[in-house]
């Protein structure tokens, strides 16, 4: 519930204009003036990166329609609705594509109006709102009317300080938590070198029963959830240490599955081809649904169960030490491209010792492995969390609950202090003046 002392307005009343961008962008130059999209406006930045250059007579013509100046909020209106910027002071000239809103207000706090447009019910009615099939979008006459709580300016300004402290806190703290996580990562590959022990060396094809790429057929493009029906995997199925079964395409009914690519429990799973970081990653299968091929820019190999543990050899191809030798091997022309050949893969050597001492060095890997996972579980609860506190912020903000009693108090007795209808008032004309 909104304070009693407050209104509820339109924000097309409190406003001097809310037009867009260009629909019609200007062609790209190689040299020119910026044009930015919905991509480059983000929660309270607007990132110079990946925009469009357009030509300075074009750029002025632009310009005219939406001329943006410091204090002006930018809003995405196309594809991710809801962020929002404000101008800053001395920022370089730019203008606008149709992905985004500009609001230009008359004496009233832009940044409250910004946060207020990221408050749970708004954001809650752009997703109600919006239209389109290919990219969802908001149109003007729609966010003209979207009712902003109107507070007296005094408490505009505090407020809004009030949640900048509070979202600058709490991005300090999703930097630590992003930071332990971080840490953690390097720990793990830490953990899994633990498996590059001195012993002596012998070539995974000595310790293997064979290697085999799949079969990648045209396939539907969704996910099977059928275990009854054949379905391919994507190479996303591999990642390093697990395997995502979901990661599959249907099997078109007319197409006869391919049963000797049927992958089974034991079996591990190296990628072959596709962009450098995504080469060679490798899991071992610890359990599958039925009727899953596999595809043929993934190796599918099986262990001699006599000589190597299939979890050992997993742990040892996602150790550091071998993903940087997997890496030395990757042949192709780019790093959008690459390939890991048979007959270089198989010729790596690794260290074999007794099945007794790979026993005890999965046991230690995955001693350490399970706390790693717990702690990275407590990281993601935690930024998690940290989301929602933003929501909350926002939302007590807005309902007139953030500001203590003493802040209050110190509000009303601010010179420029008056009820929120009388400020509506004065705002309604000067903003129909400017018009």
């Amino acid at each position: 519930m909104m304070r009693e002392d407050w209104i509820e307005v339109e924000l097309g009343d409190i406003t001097s204009k809310i037009t867009d961008g260009s629909h019609n962008p200007p062609k790209k130059q190689d040299v020119g003036l910026p044009m930015l999209s919905a991509t480059n406006i983000l929660d309270d930045k607007i990132v110079f990166d990946n925009y469009r250059l357009i030509d300075p007579v074009e750029f002025e013509s632009e310009c005219k329609r939406a001329n943006v100046e410091p204090e002006d909020i930018l809003l995405t209106i196309v594809g991710t609705i809801g962020r929002s910027a404000v101008v800053p002071q001395n920022i370089k000239k730019f203008t606008l594509q149709r992905s985004v809103a500009l609001i230009k207000l008359e004496g009233l706090n832009s940044k409250y109006i910004s946060f207020a447009l990221r408050s749970p019910s708004i954001q809650s009615f752009f997703k109600e709102q919006s239209k389109g099939t290919a990219q969802k979008g908001i149109y003007l006459n729609t966010l003209k009317k979207i009712t902003i709580p109107f507070a007296p300016l005094p408490e505009q300004s505090a407020i809004a300080s009030k949640i900048e402290q509070l979202f600058s806190e709490l991005d300090n703290g999703i930097a630590n938590l992003k930071t332990a996580k971080s840490k953690l990562e390097i720990y793990r590959f830490t953990v899994l070198n633990l498996a590059v022990v001195d012993r002596s060396l012998q070539k995974i094809s000595n310790v293997i029963d064979g290697l085999s790429q799949g079969w990648s057929p045209k396939c539907r493009e969704e996910s099977s959830k059928d275990i009854n029906e054949w379905a391919v995997i994507k190479t996303s199925a591999i990642q390093s240490g697990k395997f995502i079964e979901e990661e599959n395409k249907i099997l078109p009914d007319n197409l006869i599955p391919r049963e000797q690519h049927e992958i089974k429990v034991n079996d591990i799973l190296i990628t072959r081809a596709g962009p450098r970081v995504r080469v060679g990653i490798c899991c071992l299968v610890r359990k599958t649904r039925p009727k899953l091929i596999n595809c043929d820019k993934v190796y599918r190999l099986r262990v001699k169960n006599k000589i190597i543990l299939p979890t050992y050899f997993e742990y040892l191809m996602n150790s550091l030490t071998y993903i940087h030798k997997i890496e030395e091997i990757k042949t192709g022309g780019n790093d959008s491209g690459l390939n890991l050949t048979q007959v270089r893969y198989l010729n790596i050597e690794i260290p074999v010792p007794s099945l007794e001492e790979q026993t005890q060095i999965v046991q230690e890997i995955e001693t350490r492995l399970s706390v790693c996972d717990k702690l990275n579980e407590a990281i993601d609860q935690s930024l998690e969390k940290a989301q929602a506190l933003r929501q909350s912020i926002l939302k007590k903000a807005f309902e007139g609950k953030l500001l203590s009693q003493d802040e209050l108090q110190n509000c009303r007795q601010q010179p420029d202090w008056e009820p929120a209808a009388k400020l509506l008032e004065k705002v309604k004309k000067n903003s129909k003046t400017k018009r």
